[in-house]
């Protein structure tokens, strides 16, 4: 049996394939295999480690605790963001998510991380609708959760869209609105997070969800505009790393691979040469699950990672790596 610590120690914006798109795919359960994140998910959704005695949790690493902080989450409604989201809960952090969906996720899934973290956690996620494009409500949002609960310690900016189209068929519309959600807007939400933590002087940690697709193109998916913008939000976090280090404010990115969710089931019935040709792409061989980034997410936003700032942390099955 594992403590509730570990399991908070061990904790969702983003693979090259994200959680806003154009096209319509269907809703799925547990697709393609599951097999080698069994054992990850017996031990992270057992019921047994909310049982485990405070003395235990206490010997556990304490650097790796979220207890006390406000974090932020954008694209934090559904999918890749709110599984992040709830890693967040369970190493004690208090999340906002933030997202451009009138209601958070058309499913109960919203709901019962919201249930979880009030009855299990002790903790809270709250729903703030806005879209990180518009900067003047995006500022309010951020300034209200800053002025009551006295202040910000960090963010996960998830937020994000992805369109397949070839290059020489890219209108300039639709090449800004993908730089518009995909750069700007994860520019503007962590100028609006960084403006709290300034002003009140208080340090935090900032984590821009990039993919492994800002440093290689992807052989067989066609994503000028997308790839592009990912490569952008890697040198933004360097950018805004060296300007807001002074004041002790830390920006690093996450890297991400190919992940399952329900877009890109919907692109394996579009495309059933992917399913094998994109696992065979990588150093593990298999695709990866939304679970398998919330350590990352917990690691950059706590005190685990003090002296790590300017980063990317590319986690991609060794797909870069040949």
């Amino acid at each position: 049996m594992f403590p509730r610590g570990l399991a908070r120690a061990c904790p969702r914006y983003i693979s090259p394939l994200l959680q806003q798109t154009t096209r319509t795919t269907p809703t799925i359960d547990r697709p393609i295999d599951a097999a080698p994140i069994t054992q990850f998910r017996r031990i992270h959704q057992s019921p047994k480690r909310l049982s485990a005695p405070p003395t235990a949790r206490g010997k556990l690493l304490p650097e790796f605790s979220l207890e006390g902080k406000v974090i932020l989450v954008s694209g934090g409604a559904r999918g890749v963001g709110l599984t992040q989201a709830e890693g967040l809960l369970e190493a004690g952090a208090v999340v906002h998510a933030l997202d451009v969906l009138p209601v958070p996720d058309d499913s109960s899934d919203f709901a019962r991380v919201v249930s979880r973290a009030k009855n299990e956690l002790g903790t809270s996620l709250t729903y703030h609708r806005v879209n990180v494009r518009d900067e003047k409500a995006l500022n309010e949002i951020v300034g209200a959760i800053a002025n009551e609960t006295g202040h910000i310690d960090g963010l996960i900016a998830a937020a994000g869209i992805q369109q397949e189209t070839p290059a020489i068929e890219y209108s300039a519309a639709d090449a800004d609105k993908m730089l518009g959600v995909n750069v700007t807007g994860v520019f503007m939400t962590a100028q609006a997070v960084a403006r709290q933590m300034i002003e009140r002087k208080q340090t935090g940690s900032l984590v821009l969800i990039a993919s492994m697709s800002g440093t290689v193109a992807n052989r067989g998916l066609i994503c000028p505009a997308y790839n592009a913008s990912k490569a952008a939000v890697i040198q933004l976090a360097r950018n805004l790393a060296a300007e807001w280090g002074e004041h002790g404010i830390r920006v690093n990115t996450i890297s991400p691979g190919y992940i399952v969710t329900a877009m890109t089931a919907g692109l394996f019935e579009a495309y059933p040469e992917r399913k094998t040709a994109w696992p065979d792409a990588n150093m593990l061989k298999r695709l990866s699950y939304p679970e398998e980034y919330r350590g990352a997410a917990v690691f950059l936003l706590s005190e685990a990672s003090s002296f790590m700032t300017g980063a990317d942390l590319r986690i991609d099955g060794g797909h870069c790596a040949w």
